[in-house]
């Protein structure tokens, strides 16, 4: 095992211990499935004749052999905010949110307030939601916003397509983890956070946390960043009760630019989830950019 995994391993082993007994790590876990067959798919669009077009066969082709030799169900999007290209893979694939939930439901809780009016134990439960993903937290801001009703309301106002809230109170965690997106609606979402018209009140705040959570917890998406870019992410990581197989998910923005998010089910342990996420990362973000020679 690498150094770098091995050092997440430790912190999802942390979170683990922290979760209830019947489960292995946080947030929750998951209705009991049946593993689709991996289909693949893709989807490009090209919005502008200024810069060069994604190989959209190359980039499908790359996906497609590395999957084939990690299976499990994957779907992964990027949309570049300047100049409005647009890749998806397996876009109508819905998987659990895990942590990554906690995004969506900040945003939903700013939707109609702002953050400067929010009580201090309410922004105090926000930030380490997001900066450390604390569950407790994430209970609380869920109770706030008025649980799976809630979401879907500030959901239906960010023009989501099909993303699922779970109905019910916080018990052991059976609520907001399972909630079930797609990879283009989290990048709907993190387009939200960067346009100056966004419903999001106080959307810089959600990003500016996104930035800065703690250090065993930035992997995911920022695998595709150059050196010196920014990136402002939220993981989501759970492992299933019924099969012990892991949810591994990475949603956020890249150079203030790039939109991300690549979710992933089935994953026979959290390391090999999360170097299947950052790899997969990187395989999306080679095919929008270079990054310039390291000097």
């Amino acid at each position: 095992m690498a150094p770098r995994h091995a050092t997440i391993a430790a912190a999802l082993a942390l979170a683990a211990a922290c979760a209830p007994a019947s489960l292995s790590v946080t947030p929750a876990a998951t209705p009991q499935h049946q593993s689709a067959p991996v289909s693949l798919s893709a989807v490009v669009t090209e919005r502008t004749e200024h810069v060069p077009p994604i190989d959209q066969e190359k980039l499908t082709k790359q996906l497609r052999a590395f999957i084939g030799k990690h299976p499990g169900r994957t779907t992964a999007a990027v949309e570049d905010l300047l100049t409005g290209r647009v890749y998806q893979f397996r876009p109508n694939e819905q998987l659990p949110t895990a942590s990554t939930a906690k995004v969506n439901i900040l945003m939903a809780a700013l939707r109609t307030t702002r953050w400067k009016k929010l009580p201090a134990s309410v922004r105090r439960d926000a930030d380490i939601m997001i900066r450390v993903s604390d569950n407790k937290a994430a209970d609380r801001l869920w109770e706030r916003i008025g649980r799976e009703g809630g979401l879907t309301r500030a959901n239906k106002a960010f023009k989501l397509k099909k993303t699922t809230a779970v109905g019910g109170r916080c018990v052991d965690l059976y609520c907001w983890g399972i909630t079930r997106t797609t990879a283009p609606d989290q990048v709907r979402l993190i387009k939200l956070l960067t346009r100056k018209n966004s419903p999001i009140k106080d959307r810089r705040t959600i990003l500016t946390l996104m930035e800065k959570v703690v250090p065993e917890q930035k992997w995911g998406i920022s695998a595709g960043a150059c050196k010196g870019e920014s990136v402002a992410l939220k993981n989501g990581w759970l492992k299933h009760v019924s099969n012990k197989q892991w949810v591994i998910v990475s949603a956020g923005l890249i150079a203030n630019r790039f939109a991300v998010a690549v979710l992933t089910e089935d994953n026979p342990s959290s390391e090999s989830g999360i170097a299947k996420v950052e790899k997969i990362t990187e395989h999306l973000m080679a095919a929008f950019r270079t990054c310039p020679p390291a000097e």
